[in-house]
Order: structure tokens, then C-alpha cells, then sequence
């Protein structure tokens, strides 16, 4: 009996995609997401993203907003 399938290599590559993502997701969620940030400080977090360049003002603004409605860094 032959115990082999076949599939399409743009089948194959979906596949394999999903399961990257997959693993992927499973490493993220055993690391300790609910850690405490290592600072309270709001204006070296701010400092930090601007520095990765990463961020457009109205993201850092919206950031700084929420950090500052917090009561975790009150």
C-alpha cells in the first residue's frame, strides 16, 4: 500500500508557511508576556521608540497619551 500523497508545491509552500507561523506563535506565547515593563519611566520608554526610527509621531503621541492614563506608571 502506498502511503504517499501528493500536492502541488504552491500547496507545499502554504503549508510550510502556516506551520513557520505557527511555531513561530507558539515561541511568542511561551515567553513570559505578562512580565512587568523593566522601567516606570514614561519619558525614557518615549525616548526608546523615537530612537528606532521605527514609529511615526502620531504613534509615539498615542503612546505617551497611554502611558500617561496608566495607572501602572502613576
Amino acid at each position: 500500500m502506498n502511503n504517499q500523497v501528493t500536492i502541488s508545491k504552491r500547496e507545499y509552500r502554504r503549508l510550510l508557511d502556516r506551520a513557520f507561523r505557527f511555531e513561530h506563535l507558539k515561541q511568542l506565547l511561551q515567553e513570559d508576556i505578562f512580565s512587568l515593563p523593566p522601567t516606570r519611566d514614561t519619558k525614557e520608554i518615549i525616548k526608546e521608540f523615537q530612537e528606532t526610527g521605527k514609529y511615526t509621531k502620531k504613534f509615539i503621541d498615542s503612546l505617551a497619551r497611554g502611558l500617561r492614563r496608566s495607572s501602572y506608571f502613576k
